[in-house]
């Protein structure tokens, strides 16, 4: 294993990551975003939500038919609360994901016409929604510059050249490291090779570009 004691080193495993993952399926927004060519702000903050401790097919699939029901605000609440259970109860965590969903609607409604706001801190003054929601809002929605750590974030890059508690601290410590134009891209890039590749068990080592810089498993190199 290689030590990563360098700027450069962090941006050389980043970049091959890039290349790397160009073949694999792309995350949830992306798909639902070439799925749904329409897809609004609204309903890509509705889907995260959905997404949270989830994984991408079954939230596509109960997102998809969510939107056959509502795609607004406005359409969401006319759903009583038991139907819209039903609707997404192929869901983890459905119960408390279907009450946060209305919360959102009705908070929308009552602050901001019912639009998702166009700041971060605005985002994050909305009960139910997070650091990682608010930042991939902001970046799939607005392009602003965020970086949205998940699960698979924190994982890899702690694999690989980070010592981070939490996805607070993992997403500060990378705005350290890379520059505002790559903040983007570094979600979309981890997430496909953390979803196809770098699994969180048995991850496929023996054909991993960056295996030498990576701390997985190193007790038993």
């Amino acid at each position: 294993m290689k030590k990563i004691n360098k700027k450069e080193d962090m941006i050389y495993i980043f970049e091959t990551l890039k290349e790397f993952v160009i073949p694999f399926k792309d995350p949830l927004i992306e798909q639902l975003r070439d799925e749904f060519k329409d897809i609004s702000c609204f309903e890509i903050l509705i889907a995260t939500i959905l997404s949270l401790r989830s994984r991408d097919p079954v939230t596509f699939k109960v997102y998809s038919k969510l939107r056959n029901h509502a795609k607004n605000s406005q359409e969401i609440l006319k759903i009583p609360l038991e139907e819209l259970e039903n609707i997404i109860k192929s869901i983890g965590f459905y119960h408390n994901k279907a009450k946060t969903i209305r919360f959102i609607c009705q908070y929308l409604i009552d602050n901001h016409n019912g639009e998702v706001p166009k700041t971060h801190e605005e985002l994050l003054k909305i009960k139910g929604v997070g650091r990682k929601t608010a930042n991939l809002v902001m970046t799939m929605c607005y392009e602003d510059d965020f970086i949205c750590v998940d699960t698979h974030v924190h994982r890899l890059t702690n694999r690989l050249f980070l010592k981070t508690k939490d996805a607070t601290q993992t997403e500060f410590e990378l705005m350290k490291i890379f520059p505002k134009k790559e903040w983007n891209f570094i979600n979309l890039v981890l997430v496909k090779f953390g979803q196809n590749h770098c699994l969180i068990y048995n991850p496929k080592c023996k054909s991993c570009p960056v295996y030498d810089y990576c701390n997985f498993d190193k007790k038993k190199r």
